[in-house]
């Protein structure tokens, strides 16, 4: 076993940190020796405000006093990060949903291959984004285009990674299931599908971080809410604090995402690994 497993995980987490650090750091200097104006890179002390009164409450502050700032204090980091999230996991498991049946066929039928991969390669290179017409005009405003825009961000990674684990199934196994009688479905169920599970899952890693990437983007144009629209909003007002405390609020999303898809999938493949925990 590795020894990356047997160490402790603050360390490991004490480790990844140090870069971070250094960064923050550097920039805090740099914009405390005047050598950038704070307009357009504020310091990190002053994004980190602006990021605990973007999540704040108004109802945290006396109206009476603050009312000239009663923007800053409107808690709208909770609203906005929820519906973020809600179009991500809708449009994901839409996405997902529609992928795995279509790359499982596709994959363990040869006809079914010759049939939709031309279809599959001409449509896969066309990034989401230049859906966005298209999908305001078809869906109109709000969460519908968005959700479908994050649809198609989701749905080639795992197609494309459901295929090919697939089609990387040993040989080897699918003789030996036929010699000793397996009928095709027990072939499929027993063999094919958890010989492919490490890459479906890969692929719903990847396809989970590019809808991140989509929703962002589909808030700016079709949504009036959301981190995306939050960004937007604050660049028309040149508020550059908020602008990356919304960036910051996504990566810190973005990153509980990924650990939390990361252990799903160590615990699922823990045969496929021989992982102890």
């Amino acid at each position: 076993m590795s020894s990356t497993f047997q160490r402790p995980t603050w360390k490991i987490w004490a480790e990844g940190a140090i870069v971070p650090f250094v960064l923050i750091a550097l920039w805090q200097l740099i914009v405390s020796m005047g050598w950038v104006n704070p307009k357009i890179l504020p310091s990190p002390l002053a994004v980190i405000e602006r990021w605990w009164q973007y999540l704040m409450p108004m109802e945290a502050y006396d109206p009476a006093t603050m009312s000239r700032f009663a923007w800053i204090f409107s808690g709208e980091m909770l609203g906005d990060a929820a519906g973020s999230l809600y179009r991500v996991i809708v449009g994901f498991a839409i996405g997902t949903v529609l992928a795995l049946p279509l790359g499982l066929a596709m994959g363990a039928m040869p006809r079914v291959l010759r049939l939709m991969s031309p279809l599959m390669q001409v449509l896969r290179p066309i990034p989401p984004i230049a859906y966005i017409p298209l999908s305001i005009l078809w869906f109109g405003l709000g969460n519908p285009p968005a959700v479908f825009l994050i649809v198609i961000g989701a749905f080639f990674p795992v197609l494309m990674n459901t295929i090919a684990g697939v089609l990387a199934v040993d040989g080897i196994y699918l003789r030996a299931a036929r010699n000793l009688g397996a009928s095709r479905m027990t072939i499929f169920a027993r063999v094919i599908l958890p010989a492919a599970t490490p890459y479906i899952l890969a692929g719903m890693r990847i396809g989970i971080g590019t809808s991140f990437i989509v929703v962002i983007v589909s808030e700016m144009i079709a949504v009036n809410n959301g981190l995306g629209f939050r960004i937007l909003e604050a660049r028309e007002y040149f508020w550059s604090d908020k602008i990356i405390a919304g960036m910051l609020t996504i990566g810190l999303i973005g990153l509980t995402i990924d650990i939390v898809m990361n252990k799903t999938n160590n615990h699922l493949l823990r045969w496929h690994r021989g992982l102890d925990h």
